[in-house]
């Protein structure tokens, strides 16, 4: 990555330029950095949804009503 320092008068960065490919790439990276996070979140939250529903079935845990659930949405 081809960087460039931008620098106040006593020489202490204060920002930095880079290309447009690079900045391009980065974007694209954390794009699909969010999708990871997104998808890993949502795996986590099935996971839990059906562990939840085994305690259910197992007579461990009541089931809430519809409205319930809603309300915790």
């Amino acid at each position: 990555m081809d960087l460039q320092y931008i620098t106040d008068t006593k020489g202490k960065k204060s920002g930095v330029q880079l290309p447009m490919k690079d900045w391009e790439q980065i974007q694209k990276d954390l794009g699909e950095l969010e999708r990871l996070r997104n998808k890993k979140l949502f795996m986590k939250e099935l996971a839990e949804a059906v562990d939840e529903m085994n305690q259910i079935k197992q007579g461990k845990k009541q089931a809430r009503n519809a409205e319930d659930f809603l309300d915790e949405l």
